[in-house]
């Protein structure tokens, strides 16, 4: 858009918000001002502006502002010229390669949109905003409250449902600006308006300008964030503080996705620590997507026997079975089609593209959760889905699109070193402690909110270590259900006395020579808790007499061969078998679930 007949001059006053005092040529004018917002922070005494000659000789103001000079920047204060420079944007082939139609003022519903477009089968609405206020290099709309600004965007939204594609263009009436965000500060409710909108399918976009004293141009796209202003700032600090701190860990030595996932999967509920040996043990033996494929079950269960969640190997296998199918063997590469393989939620999904292959998607764990809860000192109950969402939602908005694995990596890390659970963070150490709202009002230790989990149902247990020479009885339990498909040591519901536990013995066909009470345990579950009582029985011909469903392993194939959940650890120490955890003498921190 080209201006003629513009002169420089020197802001003197405004005396109302229809006009400007200005010196022009050592002459004092009256300049009219279209854009009426207030523009404090732009009209200051002394200021350079550019104004431009009325070609109406009968006009009471023979002249109109364009622009104002701040610091380097020029700033065009035209409200006139946003939709004009939109519709050359489209014109030119941005947004519609070859609209068969463009039209200014269109109404829908009970609003007026700036321009509407069309393009095949494509029918378009576009909202335009110009914007002036900027402060550090962030601009903000609006200056003043703006209700008709709240019921346009709401009618986009309802122009969405009606099968509309539909546009808030902000026009950054300025170039090289960090990015745009809405004024909470002066209308909290439009700020509220746009993140409703977004979510409704709404595109929100922001692109600054190329602004001469005779000349504007839109330039380029500009981040539009409209989450707090410490999500804003959070990720130069966090970056840097993960980049000097982050543990040396084997699955960040070659970030494969391949390797991420597998890493992601076994962390899950277990700590950093317990995860090493297992990851180590299953990438030596399952080193590729096509070697997890074909993996026999009882391999692929023995080889995670003591990380629990069993259900989460077997999906793991169904994904690979999905890429071998899917993407030919190739691990994919774009979020959406991550999130489609089995077993991969969000989390999962966000962490293996942002990690593997720098996508600026969120990976939000119960880490991520904690330091956001208390950076924002936020309510919102993280058990609840719609809060991960909601943070899902606000952090895809600041992650640094050439940074987003540290990004992403440094939030978990900084959940799990600094601002651990408990109340226990430590606060003088966070590299992001001067944004935490949580520590300014002294809440650290009452976030996150997290309601408490139901009760877990309590199942009384008695297991059997039946012994016949050096051989040990044990048995597959059921393919759907808890602990499915692994092997166990026999039990019985109930807790039984040893006149009863030998009455079993004789009734099951085997005649008991010994036995030995073993004590009481408990196994925790995610829905159920195990309180068990054990006996030791040594019998007499087991194998032969047994009318039970029963293997007879010696204890060095079981070690070998049988995946044995942890939950009868305490008992596999009366027949030296050491589980997955035991033999590298470490424990996850929660059980097995099925």
């Amino acid at each position: 858009m080209k201006y003629e007949r513009i002169e420089k001059g020197y802001f003197l006053e405004r005396p109302n918000r229809f006009i400007a005092e200005v010196e022009i040529r050592g002459k004092k004018e009256i300049v009219h001002v279209k854009n009426t917002g207030r523009c404090a922070e732009l009209l200051v005494p002394g200021a350079t502006v550019y104004v431009q000659r009325s070609d109406n000789p009968e006009r009471k103001t023979k002249w109109d502002l364009i622009s104002v000079k701040k610091g380097n920047r020029l700033i065009n204060m035209d409200s006139q010229i946003p939709n004009k420079a939109v519709k050359e944007w489209i014109e030119a082939g941005n947004l519609c390669e070859n609209p068969t139609m463009l039209r200014q003022e269109v109404t829908y519903g009970n609003s007026r949109f700036d321009l509407y477009a069309e393009e095949g089968e494509r029918k378009i609405f576009i909202e335009v905003k110009g914007v002036t206020l900027e402060e550090d290099g962030v601009v903000k709309f609006p200056d003043a409250p703006t209700e008709r600004g709240v019921k346009h965007v709401e009618e986009l939204c309802k122009a969405v449902r009606d099968g509309y594609e539909a546009y808030i263009f902000f026009v950054v009436q300025m170039k090289n600006v960090k990015y745009f965000t809405p004024n909470t500060r002066t209308h909290p409710e439009f700020g509220e308006a746009l993140q409703k909108a977004r979510e409704q399918g709404v595109h929100i976009v922001a692109y600054d300008c190329e602004v001469k004293k005779d000349e504007i141009k839109i330039r380029k796209e500009v981040p539009v964030l409209l989450e707090p202003k410490e999500l804003q700032a959070l990720a130069d600090p966090l970056v840097e503080w993960f980049r000097k701190h982050k543990r040396a860990l084997p699955w960040r030595e070659d970030p494969s996705a391949y390797r991420v996932w597998v890493s992601e999967i076994m962390l899950q509920q277990t700590r950093v620590e317990a995860v090493r040996p297992f990851y180590a043990r299953f990438m030596k033996e399952l080193p590729t997507v096509e070697k997890l494929a074909v993996a026999e079950e009882e391999k692929l269960l023995k080889l995670w026997e003591g990380l629990g969640y069993y259900n989460r190997v077997r999906n793991m296998q169904k994904a690979a079975r999905q890429i071998m199918d899917e993407f030919s063997g190739e691990f994919p590469r774009q979020y959406d089609q991550i999130r489609s393989l089995s077993g991969i939620g969000s989390y999962t999904a966000g962490a293996i593209a942002s990690f593997a292959y720098g996508i600026p998607k969120p990976a939000v764990d119960g880490n991520v959760l904690r330091v956001l809860s208390r950076i924002l000192a936020s309510e919102d109950d993280i058990m609840k889905q719609s809060t991960k969402t909601k943070i899902e939602y606000m952090l895809e908005g600041v992650i640094p699109k050439e940074a987003a694995s540290d990004f992403n990596q440094g939030l978990i890390e900084l959940g799990a070193l600094i601002c651990v659970p408990n109340g226990m963070a430590k606060c003088e150490e966070c590299p992001v402690k001067h944004l935490c709202r949580a520590r300014k009002l002294g809440k650290v230790m009452e976030l996150p909110v997290k309601t408490k989990a139901k009760a877990r149902r309590i199942e009384k247990r008695t297991i059997f270590i039946f012994q016949d020479g050096e051989k040990i009885a044990i048995r597959k339990r059921p393919a759907k259900g808890l602990l499915a498909g692994l092997y166990e040591l026999p039990g019985r519901d109930g807790h039984l006395s040893e006149e009863e536990a030998l009455a079993f013995c004789r009734q099951i066909g085997l005649a008991p020579i010994r036995i030995q009470a073993l004590g009481a345990a408990k196994h925790i579950f995610s829905h159920v808790e195990w309180n068990m009582i054990g006996y030791k029985v040594r019998v007499d011909e087991l194998e032969k007499k047994c009318t039970e469903q029963m293997l007879f392993v010696h204890p060095e194939e079981i070690e070998r061969n049988y995946p044995i959940p942890a939950a009868f650890e305490a008992y596999t120490d009366h027949i030296q078998i050491l589980l997955g955890q035991g033999k590298y003498n470490m424990m996850p921190e929660t059980n097995d679930v099925g």
